[in-house]
Formats: structure tokens, sequence, C-alpha cells
């Protein structure tokens, strides 16, 4: 779908936001072309078969590039570790505390892209629903196999807004469980108990809600979606009295919570996002995650200028 190029504020006005959405300013982005939905299922199997690519949850960890990333000294996980795996959601059966996110992701030997929750279960059957369990570097590989790219944030944000002016959501500012179901995200209580007013537990095939003002789907909920960027919590400050012109983002990561993991943008919420944890589904919402990290709930989306 084409996406007119145009100036807009970039963050969050409202006081509903995280620290790393303000503060707002002024962003200009040149027309470009975007993927209606998230790569599925079967648009990337034709990736992998015409390339033969293997994607970073089906190789085995390298220790000694794993530890460039953790303080000096942390030491050497178990080898029964250190084999291909993903993460994935393991939901409770009770309440816990929402602070500790390890409570409900499993590092779960087996799982990849056509092994969504671990070798016993397949991709059969579901080749329109969204590609998971995709690293940035897995999704940065299919888009130039595509002859396309990983949307900058800046772009990113400009399209799930769909046209619509200082909007929380892709739809407008009608709260997410109000009206009719909008996006795929988590109902009831996270992460134990998920009504399924939507429909959908876990993933939905994409199209199943209604598109944005640009004519996109999953702009919000269903998968995160890689950008391009280095996330920087700070970077908003540097770029707060200008007009930025097609910005790229910060030059290297920088993730006060963990400062020794270099992260890249991820955007839109998934099928996890529940007002009581993530409000991911809001169009300036932003989170971050390592470019060797795959999730079941992570996949992407591509532009292209030409």
């Amino acid at each position: 779908m084409w996406i007119p190029g145009g100036e807009y504020a970039m963050g969050a006005s409202d006081k509903k936001g995280r620290q790393d959405e303000y503060p707002q300013h002024k962003v200009k982005v040149d027309g470009f072309w975007m993927d209606v939905t998230e790569v599925t299922n079967a648009r990337f199997k034709k990736f992998v078969e015409a390339s033969g690519y293997i994607t970073t949850a089906e190789k085995k960890p390298d220790w000694e590039e794993i530890k460039k990333q953790l303080p000096p000294g942390t030491s050497k996980p178990p080898d029964s570790l250190l084999v291909a795996a993903s993460l994935v959601f393991t939901p409770q059966n009770h309440s816990v505390s929402l602070n500790d996110a390890s409570q409900w992701w499993s590092w779960k030997k087996g799982a990849d892209w056509k092994h969504p929750q671990g070798p016993a279960s397949s991709i059969e059957g579901k080749d329109n629903y969204p590609v998971v369990h995709i690293s940035w570097d897995d999704a940065n590989a299919y888009a130039k196999w595509a002859g396309k790219r990983l949307p900058t944030e800046a772009e990113w944000e400009f399209a799930a807004g769909g046209g619509l002016n200082n909007q929380l959501y892709p739809w407008g500012n009608e709260d997410i469980e109000t009206g009719k179901p909008k996006a795929n995200t988590w109902q009831g209580n996270f992460p134990n108990k998920n009504t399924k007013w939507d429909q959908f537990e876990k993933l939905a095939p994409v199209k199943s809600f209604a598109h944005n003002g640009y004519g996109l789907y999953d702009m919000a909920g269903n998968a995160w979606e890689w950008c391009s960027d280095w996330y920087d919590a700070t970077y908003y400050q540097t770029v707060k009295d200008k007009t930025t012109v097609n910005p790229r983002g910060p030059s290297q990561s920088y993730d006060p919570m963990e400062l020794t993991i270099p992260k890249r943008v991820v955007r839109g919420g998934s099928f996890l996002c529940n007002a009581s944890y993530c409000k991911g589904y809001r169009v300036t919402s932003r989170m971050k995650s390592s470019p060797d990290t795959g999730l079941e709930h992570t996949g992407f989306r591509c532009v292209s200028s030409k």
C-alpha cells in the first residue's frame, strides 16, 4: 500500500505513554510503500525455500558472541540451554507479579517459526498467520531478499496513524475493549486468564480485524513488528527542537535497563498486550529487543521507497 509522505508530531501527547515516548517532536517522512499485512508464514516459507536461509532460533547459540553482551564474569549457562531454541509464551494458572516476565516466557528447545510452541507444534494450515520467532537479523535478511527494507520507526508510526491526527490507536481514540473488537490483544487477567473476547487466544490470521485509514492491517496487536532503528530511550530528547526529515534513529543503542545489550525497536504490540501490563497497541508505544532474539509474538512487515 502506498503511504503518502507528510509531516506529523511523533511521540505521545497525552499522559498515557512511557517515558521514552516523550517529548513529542516534528518529523517529516517521504512517501513509501508498506506491506498491507505482517509477513505471513507462506511468504516467509518462499524466502527460506529460495535462499536456504536458517533463522536465528534454528541455530545453536554462540556463547562467545552472547557473553559480549553480558557483564564481565557472567557464568556460562549449562550446555542444555545452549541449544537451538526460542522463547515461548507459557501462561500461568494463577495471578503473578507483572514485574517478572520470566514467569510467562520459557526457553523451549526446538521452538522456531515452523514450530511456534515447540517441536510438537506446527504451522500446517496457518499460511495466512504472521510468521513469528523472527529475530531482527531474520527480518532484515528477508527484506533484502524481497528487494525491500524494514521500516524506520518514524515511518512505522506515521503509517500506523492511518492519516489520523494525534489519535491514540490506529482506529482513533475509542478504548480497545469498547464497542467491537478492533485488534488481537489480551482480554482478562494477564497472564493467566484470557477471555478471548476478540475470538483469539494467541495469534490471529492477518486481516482478521478492520484496516486503518491507509488500508494496513494489524498495526495494533497480533505480533510485534521490527523496525530498522536502534533503540535509545533518550533519543526523542535529542531531536525535540527541530523537524527531522526521514530520521533513521540513533547511531547506537541505549537501554538503561540493560546497558550491555544492544536493542532494536519493535512496534505495534501483540496478542499478549493488556492494559494492566502492556499498552503496546498504542500508536506511539515503543518497545525494544536484542537483534538476535525471537519470540512467539514477534514478526515484521517491510517497506520500500520505490
